[in-house]
């Protein structure tokens, strides 16, 4: 995975609460049997009209935001089914990172395990996020893992916590398996040990 250092990129606020992993990446783009060709599925009833064409008013479709690096979500973002494929198709499309309030349990889970930084604020301070960077002029902000901060483009500075392993994972590139490996050679020995004190194993 791509380290998670510092991030600088413009923020798209999209705000509405309780979106669900069907909306983030709907049904019929989970039929391939690679992640291949995900972008064009996330949030793609939102992104396109039934003719086919762009949605405009959708804010990913919009200049300033077409780039985003980062998403400020409503509560409860990622509820539904526990689909990997949504935060695949995050990844997809160049988001770093996701700001709210509150994110369903396994869609934060496989946020970590996918390089896709989850930051949890309290409400008034997402609030405050999405008021900044909804203006174009002030879209931009940068993200600083290692000193754990967001700053907004008006030079205000807004603190985040987040679980340490979660944190070293991130800014190493690691997924789950690469933790583990972290630890192979205590992994050995612990076999090698188990083995001589079970030998009939």
């Amino acid at each position: 995975m791509q380290p998670f250092t510092t991030v600088s990129g413009s923020a798209a606020p999209l705000l509405a609460s309780n979106i669900d992993t069907d909306v983030i990446m709907p049904k019929q783009f989970l039929k391939g049997i690679d992640r291949q060709g995900l972008d064009r599925g996330l949030f793609f009833d939102l992104r396109f009209m039934e003719s086919g064409e762009p949605n405009l008013q959708f804010i990913l479709n919009q200049p300033t935001w077409s780039d985003a690096a980062f998403l400020v979500v409503g509560p409860n973002f990622g509820c539904g089914s526990s689909r990997e494929h949504a935060v695949w198709g995050l990844k997809q499309v160049g988001i770093r990172a996701l700001i709210g309030s509150s994110f369903a349990g396994i869609f934060y889970d496989n946020c970590q395990r996918n390089g896709v930084l989850a930051i949890q604020l309290d409400e008034a301070q997402v609030k405050r996020v999405a008021e900044v960077v909804s203006v174009a002029a002030t879209a931009r902000i940068s993200v600083n893992l290692p000193q754990q901060t967001i700053e907004l483009a008006d030079g205000s500075v807004i603190a985040f916590e987040i679980d340490e392993l979660r944190k070293q994972s991130l800014l190493l590139g690691l997924d789950a398996i690469g933790t583990t490996l972290q630890r192979a050679e205590q992994i050995r020995a612990f076999e090698a040990r188990h083995l001589t004190e079970n030998p009939w194993l």
